[in-house]
């Protein structure tokens, strides 16, 4: 089977300027994918995964993304973001954060928005994950 379009990128714990970079390499992935609204909640998603792990970690971090199978996978696949970093510790989804607190969205969002999303230990560190349908679901 083929393999649609993929991303991959690592950051080193101090790259948070570069949050800005992997949205817009993503952004250019998902040009022709999904219905209007799509790609920004993927980049939405994508950037707050990317900003705790390097955030709350202290260390770097892995990002990939690809898109289903098949050559209809660039405008109708499914999205999957992968964001691995290096500490073991399980994030806490948090029920809401308190209304003066700057952070605890994030997972929040991913939980609320995504399709699909779950966290994994992998090696030494976690992925935390997430899917989104080109048309989203009803």
């Amino acid at each position: 089977m083929e393999r649609g379009p993929v991303l991959t990128r690592r950051l080193a714990h101090d790259d948070l300027a570069l949050v800005a970079q992997v949205r817009a390499e993503l952004r250019e992935l998902l040009r022709h994918w999904g219905r209007p609204g799509r790609a920004d909640l993927a980049e939405l998603l994508t950037s707050e995964l990317v900003t705790n792990a390097l955030v709350h970690t202290g260390r770097g971090a892995q990002i990939a993304a690809s898109l289903g199978d098949g050559p209809g996978a660039r405008v109708t696949g499914r999205l999957r973001v992968e964001v691995r970093d290096f500490v073991s510790r399980h994030p806490t989804l948090r029920d809401r954060p308190a209304e003066d607190s700057t952070s605890g969205r994030g997972l929040l969002l991913v939980h609320t928005l995504a399709e699909a999303w779950g966290v994994r230990a992998h090696g030494v560190g976690k992925v935390l994950w997430f899917e989104l349908e080109a048309e989203g679901v009803p």
